[in-house]
């Protein structure tokens, strides 16, 4: 019984962990963040259109789609890339050039296009379902909704990224490169420490169920 409610606590407090960790980077970064040109970001993102695609919704499940993304979120992706911390070859040939302001301007014009609805795959819906409201109580995974939300809009103010409507081979892409480690850029290790304990069923599970919401 006292194990059992000790993994309850655990439980609970992990979850309460991952919701809260990004806030202290926002007390130690620039609160007010710079306010992007649409204009000026959609000029930039002529070379974005191959692989993200004309309105930012990518026709290739292999790249995320960028529209409707929280603009905070989608600079620091960039910034990451140009210092390294996530590492694709053609993005950091493409971010290394780029000044905060482009980062910025591409970042606000992502943000203002709206993103495209897809489905889930019906068989794998209830699982992906449990799992992203529910969590997996005995392997102390935390309920996905508690960070990215009841409708996966993520959260702009924590850094949490949208994820409803991403491509689920994206998704599944990036928490297998979670889980071995190739991919290491989030705050304490949150996505990595949960990556690691889904199986590959789960995952995907999850990852469809995410290209469905609305």
């Amino acid at each position: 019984m006292a194990n059992k409610l000790f993994s309850s606590i655990k439980f609970l407090f992990y979850g309460l962990l991952v919701c809260s960790s990004q806030w202290l980077f926002l007390l130690y970064s620039d609160i007010a963040f710079p306010q992007g040109s649409i204009e000026n970001g959609k000029t930039k993102a002529a070379v974005c259109v191959a692989c993200h695609g004309v309105d930012g919704n990518s026709i290739n499940p292999e790249w995320p789609s960028l529209a409707g993304q929280h603009p905070l979120y989608t600079a620091k992706q960039l910034k990451s890339f140009q210092d390294g911390q996530r590492q694709n070859i053609l993005m950091n040939a493409f971010a290394i050039s780029l000044t905060e302001q482009d980062m910025i301007d591409l970042a606000a014009y992502y943000g203002s296009l709206p993103n495209i609805q897809r489905g889930a795959d019906p068989e794998l819906v209830d699982l992906g379902q449990k799992i992203y409201r529910g969590g997996i109580f005995e392997k102390n995974v935390p309920a996905c909704i508690a960070c990215h939300g009841p409708s996966g809009k993520g959260n702009p103010f924590s850094l949490y990224p949208k994820v409803k409507g991403q491509h689920s081979i994206y998704t599944i892409n990036t928490l297998n490169a979670y889980a071995i480690g190739t991919r290491y850029s989030d705050s304490n290790e949150v996505m990595r420490t949960i990556a690691k304990l889904l199986s590959q069923e789960e995952i995907e599970a999850v990852a469809s169920y995410i290209q469905g919401l609305k």
